[in-house]
């Protein structure tokens, strides 16, 4: 089984190589897709030196910032392996965490696989609680609309079979990407399941970029997506 690591960069010059480096050191067969959104540090310098390095590595490049949407849009184009693994390119996920989620892949249980920041993975930093309630609300909300019994809509880490990542078809070019992609995943009616994993969470002075207005741009996606075709 070959996994494709698609991974979203923008303006992450300070974990980018630490970030690859770990998810490169996980024992898998892989590619490792990253897209830079129209990074204005040196990401783009970093990415490009890495992937003389690796040659699991591929660039792709937007010339203007498209959001997080975008840089996946792009990227689940491009993957050539049996199963797709969404990574942010700071360090609050864990690579070591992809064995817990392709298991239920590999036991043939699952078709896709949400990671959890809410049900008990190794360790989870302890802080923000008005980004834990909001993330905690918006998922509610989301299951309300999917009739999904999800604890984490808005984790990083969601894993999919190829074809289910082809089918996608992402259209969002926002944070609003993890609820369509979830409302699209529910309406397709495969098997979803959800795995704790561990989460070193970033403040807002340490480069977190997701905000209020990200909130209330998820709420009409969650509404959006659930009547769209």
């Amino acid at each position: 089984m070959k996994l494709s690591v698609v991974m979203p960069v923008y303006n992450e010059e300070s974990t980018l190589e630490q970030i690859v480096t770990a998810v490169l050191d996980t024992p898998w067969e892989k590619e490792l897709i990253l897209v830079d959104d129209g990074s204005t540090d040196r990401s783009r310098e970093i990415m490009t030196e890495l992937a003389e390095k690796h040659p699991e590595v591929r660039c792709f490049y937007h010339e203007q910032n498209l959001g997080k949407g975008g840089a996946l849009s792009t990227g689940f184009k491009e993957v050539q392996g049996d199963v797709v693994i969404i990574q942010d390119a700071d360090l609050e996920y864990d690579p070591k965490d992809y064995g817990a989620l392709l298991r239920p892949i590999e036991e043939g249980k699952a078709d896709v696989v949400y990671g959890s920041r809410f049900r008990g993975g190794a360790y989870a930093r302890v802080h923000l609680f008005w980004h834990m309630v909001g993330n905690r609300l918006l998922t509610l909300l989301s299951n309300m609309f999917t009739n999904l019994n999800l604890t984490d809509m808005e984790t990083c880490y969601k894993v999919f079979k190829v074809d289910i990542a082809k089918k996608l078809d992402i259209q969002s070019r926002t944070f609003a990407v993890e609820p369509e992609m979830t409302a699209k995943i529910a309406k397709m009616r495969v098997r979803i399941y959800e795995v704790p994993i561990s989460y070193a969470g970033r403040d807002y002075d340490e480069g977190k970029k997701i905000g209020l207005k990200d909130g209330f741009i998820a709420v009409w996606a969650i509404v959006k997506w659930r009547f769209a075709s």
